[in-house]
């Protein structure tokens, strides 16, 4: 018995193999493009534990205070030269106006410029916060006992909303609970902890087990800023300085290399220095301000703040007089030079704004002494530039890249952690995304 198919007789035995050989192609079929849709869902998968881990990027942030941009070829600081070799390094940094510690390392750390996240300067007056004497002053760290000085997301917190743990040791503020949060490790400040001490607590963060482990730390370094005052930048004390700060960079970097965990070092500072001429300072008393001003010194620009009661007028008429007694010894920035520092007028930045250039520089009468090196000045002056080095396995080797600000640093940190701002921020990623493997 056969069928008939365009005349053709096949046998039953013909028919019957034919049909095993044409299952068998569609089970061959079947199974490879199953294998196919379930490889190609494994790689839409989460990665597991092992992968992850290797994945995982780690950030440890430096900030050496007052290291100049040149000071790693200037005082042969070998170590940040040899790992800025295998990373990224600037040839300069820009700081934010004024060229000071805390409204630079509190910039740093949050994308913003200081009249957003609102630490102005070191010192400064608030005109919205009256006291019977006249208006509250914020001073270098007050955030620990006032958070609200702060209008800013740190990194620190940013990770921890993430749902990641952060750690500081002695950054500016970061003792400070900033919309209620802090970092799950951090010291109070104390000028007396030793460099060392901070080396080994920054590896022992590393070293915790997997679910303590902080994915950022930010860690930071005085000795230079303090040097570099009481010598000026091209003494041989700052040289020894520069070279103090090298050697544990250089260690810490060594010690992070021998972790099994994906860590990227960035060392930076928040602004350089310069050389000051005693002979070329200024003293406030001789510029005979009226008491209806309050008034903050802070070397390289004088804010004055007018008390209350005291008219437009009366504030007009204070800048004319103190312009026609400058005689190019300062200048009193007018309403275009402020917004190009962006010191606009506002509650912390003063009713007028009095600019010193280098090497001058405002002094009280009582003050005894003058320092040797300053800071704090237009920002845009090379003498203030500051460091920016970086290696890791996020970053790519051997770039050197133009000035940029130091506004970009948290972006690029962010994107390395795989975090996004929660708020809008003056830095932007793509200044330096281009030095960046990921």
């Amino acid at each position: 018995m056969g069928l008939e198919t365009d005349g053709k007789k096949y046998s039953v035995s013909q028919v019957y193999l034919a049909l095993l050989l044409f299952i068998s192609l569609l089970l061959s079929v079947l199974t490879t493009n199953h294998a196919f849709a379930s490889n190609n869902a494994l790689s839409k998968q989460p990665l597991d534990k092992a992968d992850q881990k290797q994945q995982e990027q780690y950030v440890v942030l430096i900030s050496l205070d007052g290291f100049r941009h040149d000071y790693i070829e200037l005082h042969n600081a070998k170590h940040l030269s040899a790992i800025a070799k295998q990373g990224v390094r600037a040839s300069s940094m820009t700081p934010v106006y004024p060229s000071n510690t805390f409204p630079n390392h509190i910039s740093l750390i949050t994308g913003l410029l200081p009249k957003h996240h609102g630490i102005v300067n070191n010192r400064f007056y608030d005109k919205s916060r009256p006291t019977k004497e006249g208006y509250a002053q914020y001073k270098l760290g007050y955030g620990k006992m006032d958070s609200t000085w702060i209008k800013a997301t740190p990194l620190w917190n940013l990770v921890e909303y993430h749902g990641m743990k952060a750690a500081t040791f002695f950054w500016p503020e970061s003792d400070a609970r900033i919309s209620g949060a802090s970092p799950s490790y951090f010291y109070h400040y104390s000028k007396y902890a030793d460099y060392q001490q901070r080396v080994d607590q920054i590896i022992d963060w590393l070293e915790l087990p997997d679910a303590s482990r902080p994915r950022f730390i930010a860690g930071y370094f005085s000795l230079t800023d303090t040097v570099g005052h009481d010598e000026g930048p091209l003494s041989k004390k700052t040289k020894y300085a520069v070279q103090e700060v090298d050697a544990l960079i250089g260690q810490l970097y060594e010690r992070i290399k021998a972790l099994e965990i994906q860590v990227n070092l960035v060392v930076v500072s928040d602004h350089g220095m310069t050389a000051i001429d005693e002979s070329q300072t200024i003293e406030v008393e001789s510029l005979a301000i009226p008491e209806s001003f309050i008034i903050e010194n802070e070397g390289a620009q004088i804010h004055l703040y007018a008390r209350k009661n005291v008219s437009d007028n009366d504030i007009a008429n204070e800048i004319a007089r103190l312009n026609n007694i400058a005689e190019n010894r300062y200048t009193v920035l007018n309403r275009k030079q402020r917004s190009e520092r962006h010191m606009e007028v506002g509650n912390r930045t003063g009713d007028i704004l009095i600019e010193m250039a280098p090497p001058a520089r405002f002094k009280n009468a009582n003050s005894k002494h003058v320092s040797k090196g300053g800071h704090g000045y237009i920002n845009t002056l090379p003498d203030m530039g500051a460091t920016f080095v970086a290696v890791g396995p996020a970053f790519k080797r051997n770039v050197t890249l133009p000035a940029f600000s130091n506004l970009e640093v948290y972006p690029a940190l962010a994107k390395i952690l795989g975090i996004m701002p929660v708020t809008s921020i003056d830095g932007k990623i793509e200044v330096l995304e281009h030095a960046l493997t990921l």
